[in-house]
């Protein structure tokens, strides 16, 4: 995963934040990095980058949603890097193509947010650094629920369950704020805006 170290490193270093609870939470994250070789992997006990992705419908107004088994909760498509990731980006639309079962996805320029949330990949504890993003889905297509999902379903991105968090419904606006703004998905810029938050989140 050196290659895909080396990206996230990148992305990150090369991220200007908007204030100073950012910029902390963008230096612990590139400091995860310089410390952990394997920062990238799940096998990194103290914590480890992961891949998060709002997929869009084509015209912006919903959000696909997973069901999680684990969380209990009702959230965008992401997960643990892999070996065969070569940049953030990938890892990013291969999830939320892999969980959504739509082909065809487009990335839109990201990433959009960071998130730090504790799990339980390591127990007793260890924590995600996830780095999101947004993806839109040609228009009339059907989603497929994967083996990882409970439930799969679209919903109004004004109108995402309770049964989510701050950061889903902060995520999913974003997206289709980019979206709106003509974001045509075809390069990768840095992260714009950043949230911290605990959670029952675990990939």
């Amino acid at each position: 995963m050196t290659v895909l170290h080396d990206d996230a490193l990148a992305v990150l270093t090369g991220w200007t934040a908007p204030g100073a609870e950012e910029e902390l939470l963008r230096r612990e994250f590139v400091e995860h990095l310089k410390t952990y070789d394997d920062a990238m992997s799940r096998a990194c006990a103290p914590g480890h980058l992961t891949a998060t992705t709002a997929v869009l419908s084509h015209d912006g107004e919903y959000v696909l949603l997973t069901l999680h088994p684990k969380a209990g909760m009702w959230l965008p498509m992401g997960g643990h890097c892999e070996e065969d990731d070569s940049t953030l980006a990938e890892a990013a639309l291969r999830e939320a193509t892999e969980e959504s079962g739509i082909p065809g996805l487009r990335l839109l320029p990201g990433p959009l947010a960071l998130d730090k949330h504790e799990v339980w990949c390591h127990p007793p504890r260890s924590w995600h650094l996830d780095v999101e993003y947004g993806a839109v889905a040609p228009a009339g297509v059907e989603p497929v629920m994967s083996d990882e999902s409970l439930d799969l379903r679209w919903f109004p991105v004004d109108s995402i369950p309770e049964l989510s968090d701050e950061a889903t419904r902060r995520l999913a606006a974003r997206a289709r704020t980019l979206l709106r703004a003509g974001g045509d998905g075809r390069t990768v810029v840095a992260p714009f805006q950043v949230f911290i938050r605990f959670s029952r989140r675990s990939r």
